[in-house]
């Protein structure tokens, strides 16, 4: 009997401790902060011709400019190693402005340690990403920043964006808070550097603007932002209305929606480089044009091939709107360019029929929640299956810098108002 006495003491002692702690206010628990990307790029293994030489990444600095698209009073730093097979160190990390385009030189004045749980040196897991702690730094919409690293020891496989558009430098020896390095190796990639975050205000939001070369920027020269989410930040900073959203560039030169062929197929890459985006309210998509080139690239595609094709990529850009729509992202669907008579694909009209086809789909109502129609914009109106010259690179593939332009500005922005 006394036994038994104690077991139940045991237990109404037990649950009296754990209601103790289960009453605990709420407001005794701190708030997380809230962030939203202000830049942003997607990570791949990068190709040879691609990836530095390991040598020039042992005890390296690397300096690498990016450009954010929001402003704010503090920024924090997303490293990665993604694609990396061993842990990687960074001894040190700094934040600085550049003082011009297109030179590794830094104001002194505005250089800033980053922390990593209030040390200087991190070593990221391979596969990862780490957040730095907040830095206390001003940054300015639409305004350049550098942010140089230590690197003791070169990445067993490098982490990188090829399509930065923007030059980095390489120096041996650690030179972070250096305002210049001369002799420092020039080089048009970016590498473990996925993200720079801002502190959200109360309506603060991002727009992902996913896709291949053409949202990445191809034909853009180095250090000039002329790719169209570039013009579309600058559009939504000269409005009053939409000042509080970012855009976060994560296209990649080459990429498909169904396979791998330059950096992970867009399904496989789409929780990584959209849904985990600090902030991340919305989402364009535009991408396939890669997919329907492919096809018949290397060999001959029979009409089921062809048919095969066009099911599948429906089929991937529906699970795109349900994992986006149960995150709750506007998923904006953009109909895909015309791409007759380029010479990296040699479409026939079959594969001109397969855009077609997919195009109808996305402008179909509830395909996705909203439609920008760059093939309205962007077609030569005597020759529908063409760019319109005056938009046309050169390579009947890729937009002009002058398409870049039209294509930001026929992006409706009353999409991203509540």
């Amino acid at each position: 009997m006394k036994d038994a006495v104690r077991r139940w003491a045991f237990r109404l002692g037990a649950l009296a401790l754990s209601a103790a702690f289960s009453l605990t206010p709420a407001a005794a628990q701190p708030k997380p902060e809230r962030w939203v990307g202000a830049w942003a790029s997607s990570q791949q293994i990068p190709e040879p011709r691609n990836a530095l030489p390991e040598e020039d990444l042992n005890d390296a600095t690397l300096r690498q400019v990016v450009r954010v698209s929001v402003g704010g009073s503090r920024i924090r730093i997303r490293l990665s190693n993604a694609f990396g097979t061993e842990p990687l160190t960074f001894s040190a990390v700094r934040v600085a402005r550049p003082l011009t385009a297109g030179s590794p030189r830094i104001d002194a004045a505005t250089d800033r340690a980053v922390t990593f749980n209030g040390r200087a040196e991190v070593t990221v897991p391979a596969g990862a990403d780490y957040f730095s702690d907040p830095v206390t730094f001003v940054v300015r919409p639409l305004e350049r920043i550098a942010v140089t690293v230590h690197l003791p020891r070169a990445p067993a496989r490098q982490t990188s964006h090829p399509g930065s558009r923007t030059t980095s430098w390489t120096a041996h020896g650690r030179h972070v808070s250096a305002v210049d390095l001369p002799g420092a190796n020039p080089v048009v990639h970016w590498y473990q550097l996925a993200g720079v975050d801002v502190p959200a205000q109360p309506r603060s939001a991002a727009i992902v603007t996913f896709g291949d070369s053409i949202t990445d920027g191809f034909g853009v020269g180095p250090d000039r932002d002329e790719r169209w989410p570039d013009f579309l930040a600058e559009r939504l900073q000269a409005d009053p209305r939409t000042r509080h959203l970012s855009v976060l560039n994560h296209g990649i030169g080459g990429n498909r929606l169904l396979k791998d062929e330059l950096g992970p197929n867009g399904l496989a890459r789409f929780d990584r480089d959209v849904l985990s985006q600090p902030g991340v309210r919305y989402l364009v998509v535009l991408i396939g044009v890669n997919d329907l080139g492919a096809l018949t690239q290397r060999t001959t595609a029979t009409p089921e091939d062809h048919a095969r094709l066009v099911r599948d990529m429906i089929g991937g850009y529906g699970q795109l709107v349900a994992r986006a729509r149960a995150k709750g992202v506007k998923v904006i669907g953009a109909t895909i360019l015309p791409f007759m008579g380029t010479p990296v694909y040699t479409p026939t009209a079959a594969n001109e029929a397969d855009r077609q086809a997919l195009n109808a789909w996305i402008r179909t109502p509830g395909a996705f929640d909203a439609v920008i129609d760059f093939d309205a914009v962007m077609r030569d109106p005597v020759r529908p299956e063409r760019l319109r010259p005056d938009l046309d690179s050169g390579d009947h593939l890729h937009p002009s810098i002058a398409g870049y332009r039209l294509m930001a500005g026929a992006v409706p922005l009353s999409e991203f108002r509540p």
